[in-house]
C-alpha cells in the first residue's frame, strides 16, 4: 500500500482485492515448497497434491490478470513478481512432465518461460541492488534452457546462452559475489551439450537443421499381416548416467538426453489441441497412447537405484515391461573366484555416499569381497519375475551376458561394446556410440564414417533408405526359425521394437566396418541373436554398402559381399 495512505482511505472492495492476492500468493508458496517433500518414486501419491497446486496457481495468474491495476497501485506489485510466478507454472509444468513423461507438458512449460521473456518481466530485476533477485533471474534462464533442449530448439538455446552469459558478468561485476564460478561452469556446461552431435545437417545456406529424434508417425516399421508377436507394453523405465567424463547439463548426461528422446512420441501441443490456450490442466490427456514412464537418475547410489527399481516393479502393470537402461562406468572384479556366478563378472558403477568413504576403502582391501558400489547383474534377478529389457552401455557390459532366466519371462539385455577403436574413444565424452546408434542410427553412421555434416538433401534420401532397411530387418527378426521367443514377445511394442531394430543396424555395421576389427568392439545380446539370420544377414551387409555408398564413405567398409550381387 501505498506510503501517506492509510488502510482506511482504500476502499473495501480494493481492500479485499489485496488480501486475496496475499492469500493466494502464500498458499501458492506453500504448496509449491510442499512439493520438494513428496516421494520421486510411485505413480499414485503425488498426483493429488499436484492437481491441488496447479488449482491454486491458475487461480493466482487469472487473479493477477483481472486486478492487474489494483494490484500495481494498491499493492505495489513488480514485473518480477508477475514473472517469478509465471517462472513457477513453468516448472510445475516441467516436474508434472518429469512425473508423467508425457511430452506435450514441455509445451506448456515452454509457453510460460517464453512469455515471461517477451515481456521482460525480469527486466527491472537489474536495476534493484538484491543479488537474491538476480539470481531468481538467472535460475529462470537455466530452467528455460533445459526445456528448450528437450524441445530441441537449439537455434533459441544458443541464444539464451548469450543472454545468460551477460546476465552473469553483470551480476558477478556488481556483487562480487562466491557463485561466479557456479555459473561459469553451468555455461561451459550447456555450451557443451550444444554441440555433443558429432555430425550436422545442413540447409543450402550452410545452416544447422535441427533433427528431432523422437517417435514420429510412420517411423517404425509395422507388423506383417498376421505376424504373431507379443502383446507386451513398454510401461516403465529407469534411465540411469554415471559415466565418469562425459557431457552433462542439469543431472541429464547427453548418453541419458538420447535415451529419453528415444522412449517418447514427438510432443503435441496441448493447447492447441485443446483450444484451451492459457489454462493449467494436467488432467487432460493428449490423444496418443502415452509414452512409457520414465524415471531419470543421475549418478544414484546403490540404495536410491534399488528403491526406484523396486517402485517400478511394485506398480508394474499386468501385460507390461519394465525397460533399465544403465550408461555407467565399468567396475570389474578385483579378485578371482572358482565358482562364477552373478556376482563374480563385476558390473556398471553406482555412486558412493559421501559418508562411506573411510569404509569403502577397508572394504576394497579385502580382495575376496566384491565391490559394494556396483550394479551387478545378480541385483537385476529379482526383478525378472516381471518382463524386463535391459541396455548396458559401458565397458564392462558384458558382464551382462551371464545372466540366468530363472522365472521363464520374457528377458532380453541389450550389450553395447566393450572397446572402441582409439578416433571413435576420443569421441566418448560427446556420449557413447552405441547409445547414439539407438537415439539416431543415421548421426551414429555418419559419425563413425569420420562425416562432420550433412546435406539436407542427402539425409532426407538417407533416412528414407533407412525405412526400407529397418522393414527388412524387422522380417528378418519375425521369420527367423532360430530366434529366441524372448525378441519376439517384445516386437509388439513400438518402442522396443524400433530399439531392437537399431540394436541390429548397429551390429551389422560394426561388423563390416574396417576399423571395428576385434570381437569386443561389437555390440552383444543375451540371448544371443541368430547372426546369420541377422547381424551377418548378407541382404543386410548389402543395404549398408549402399548406404556407404550414398555417403560417399564405401571405402570404410568391407566390401566382399559386394561380389556377390
Amino acid at each position: 500500500m501505498t506510503g501517506a495512505e492509510t488502510e482506511d482511505d482504500i476502499p473495501l472492495g480494493e481492500r479485499k482485492t489485496v488480501t486475496d492476492f496475499c492469500y493466494l500468493l502464500d498458499k501458492s508458496k506453500q504448496l509449491f515448497n510442499g512439493l520438494r517433500d513428496l516421494p520421486q518414486y510411485g505413480h499414485k501419491q503425488w498426483q493429488s497434491y499436484f492437481g491441488r497446486t496447479f488449482d491454486v496457481y491458475t487461480k493466482l495468474w487469472k487473479f493477477q490478470q483481472q486486478h492487474r491495476q489494483v494490484l500495481d497501485s494498491r499493492y505495489g506489485l513488480k514485473r518480477w513478481q508477475i514473472g517469478e510466478v509465471a517462472s513457477k507454472i513453468g516448472q510445475l509444468y516441467y516436474h508434472y512432465y518429469l512425473r508423467t513423461s508425457e511430452t506435450s507438458y514441455l509445451n506448456e512449460a515452454f509457453s510460460f518461460y517464453s512469455a515471461i521473456r517477451q515481456r521482460s518481466y525480469y527486466f527491472q530485476v537489474n536495476k534493484e541492488d538484491r543479488p537474491e533477485l538476480v539470481v531468481k533471474k538467472l535460475r529462470y534462464y537455466a530452467r528455460y534452457i533445459v526445456v528448450c533442449l528437450l524441445l530441441n530448439k537449439m537455434d533459441l538455446v544458443k541464444v539464451l546462452v548469450k543472454e545468460l552469459s551477460e546476465e552473469i558478468e553483470d551480476y558477478t561485476q556488481r556483487f562480487n559475489t562466491e557463485d561466479q564460478l557456479e555459473w561459469n561452469l553451468v555455461l561451459q556446461e550447456v555450451a557443451a551439450f550444444v554441440e555433443a552431435d558429432p555430425v550436422v545437417v545442413l540447409n543450402d545456406n550452410n545452416s544447422v537443421i535441427v533433427i528431432s529424434n523422437r517417435l514420429q508417425e510412420g517411423s517404425v516399421p509395422p507388423l506383417e499381416q498376421g505376424m504373431v508377436v507379443g502383446q507386451l507394453i513398454l510401461a516403465d523405465a529407469l534411465i540411469i548416467g554415471n559415466c565418469n567424463n562425459q557431457v552433462k547439463f542439469s543431472e541429464l548426461t547427453i548418453d541419458m538426453f538420447r535415451m529419453l528422446q528415444a522412449l517418447e512420441r514427438e510432443p503435441v501441443n496441448l493447447a492447441t489441441q485443446t483450444s484451451k490456450q492459457g489454462t493449467l490442466e494436467p488432467n487432460e490427456k493428449p490423444a496418443k497412447r502415452e509414452n512409457p514412464h520414465k524415471y531419470l537418475l543421475y549418478k544414484p547410489t546403490f540404495s536410491q537405484l534399488f528403491t526406484f527399481l523396486s517402485a517400478s516393479f511394485k506398480e508394474l502393470p499386468a501385460n507390461s515391461v519394465l525397460l533399465v537402461y544403465l550408461s555407467a562406468t565399468g567396475v570389474f572384479p578385483t579378485g578371482h573366484s572358482d565358482y562364477e556366478g552373478p556376482y563374480d563378472f563385476g558390473g556398471v558403477l553406482t555412486n558412493t555416499n559421501r559418508d562411506v568413504v573411510n569404509g569403502e576403502t577397508v572394504q576394497k582391501r579385502n580382495q575376496a569381497q566384491k565391490e559394494m558400489h556396483c550394479l551387478h547383474p545378480g541385483d537385476l534377478f529379482p526383478f525378472t519375475r516381471k518382463p524386463l529389457f535391459v541396455i548396458v552401455d559401458s565397458s564392462n557390459s558384458t558382464a551382462f551376458k551371464n545372466f540366468t532366466n530363472l522365472f521363464g519371462q520374457p528377458l532380453v539385455c541389450l550389450l553395447s561394446p566393450t572397446a572402441y577403436p582409439k578416433s571413435v574413444q576420443d569421441q566418448s565424452q560427446r556420449g557413447s556410440l552405441f547409445t547414439l546408434f539407438l537415439y539416431s542410427p543415421l548421426l551414429a553412421f555418419s559419425s563413425v564414417c569420420g562425416l562432420n555434416s550433412v546435406r539436407r538433401g542427402l539425409w532426407d534420401k538417407a533416412q528414407e533408405f533407412l525405412r526400407k532397411v529397418y522393414r527388412d530387418i524387422g522380417q528378418m527378426i519375425t521369420r527367423s526359425r532360430s530366434i529366441d521367443q524372448a525378441f519376439l514377445q517384445f516386437f509388439g511394442d513400438e518402442f522396443l521394437r524400433l530399439l531392437l531394430i537399431r540394436f541390429v543396424f548397429c551390429s551389422a555395421t560394426l561388423r563390416l566396418h574396417k576399423l571395428f576389427r576385434e570381437s569386443r568392439s561389437f555390440p552383444e545380446s543375451y540371448p544371443e541373436l541368430p547372426k546369420q539370420d541377422t547381424v551377418e544377414s548378407s541382404l543386410l551387409q548389402k543395404h549398408i554398402l549402399e548406404l556407404a555408398t550414398m555417403l560417399d564413405v564405401q571405402s570404410l567398409f568391407w566390401d566382399d559381399s559386394l561380389e556377390a550381387y
